[in-house]
């Protein structure tokens, strides 16, 4: 019994008094971050869930302003096809940004989220430019600095299109 190893008691009852243990601190600091990436994780997938829900409720909506439309005649009034056009291009806007969404989740690349984030713009520009009235504005002026204004947001992004695939495609490893 006297081959026994004497273990030292007071490196215990000083463990509260020294650092932390790097290892454990990563394992702490590890475990938040898990929880956090689910957290982050879940709320994407509700997101998609949301914007999936609200495409599918447009598209209800629109085919039924539509066969409403046919019977009374309204479908022959531009003002009113220009407001179907409005709410298809509108649940387009919902289509890209829910792949959007989904392309965060599935962790994609970054060039397909920023091409994404770019045909978003284009598609809400178009949208803009087809159901602009000048009647809508308190001046001509108003309305004209509104028309450059749109013009000036697509073209850049009709511009960043256009560098993203073709300075883009030259950057991808083969």
């Amino acid at each position: 019994m006297a081959d026994s190893p004497v273990v030292d008691q007071s490196d215990d009852s000083s463990a509260s008094d020294r650092a932390p243990d790097p290892a454990e601190t990563q394992t702490v600091s590890g475990r938040v971050s898990e929880v956090t990436n689910r957290f982050v994780h879940a709320v994407e997938l509700a997101a998609a869930a949301l914007f999936a829900l609200l495409f599918g409720i447009g598209v209800v909506d629109l085919a039924i302003q539509i066969v409403e439309s046919v019977p009374t005649g309204e479908i022959t009034n531009p003002e009113v096809v220009i407001g179907f056009i409005e709410t298809g291009l509108l649940l387009l806007i919902i289509v890209e940004v829910y792949q959007t969404v989904v392309a965060y989740i599935e962790q994609s690349d970054t060039r397909r989220i920023v091409r994404l984030v770019i045909y978003t713009g284009v598609i809400a520009m178009v949208r803009k430019v087809i159901i602009f009235r000048t009647t809508e504005y308190p001046s001509t002026q108003d309305a004209l600095f509104a028309a450059v204004s749109y013009g000036t947001v697509m073209l850049g992004l009709v511009l960043l299109l256009y560098v993203e695939r073709s300075v883009g495609a030259s950057l991808t490893p083969e």
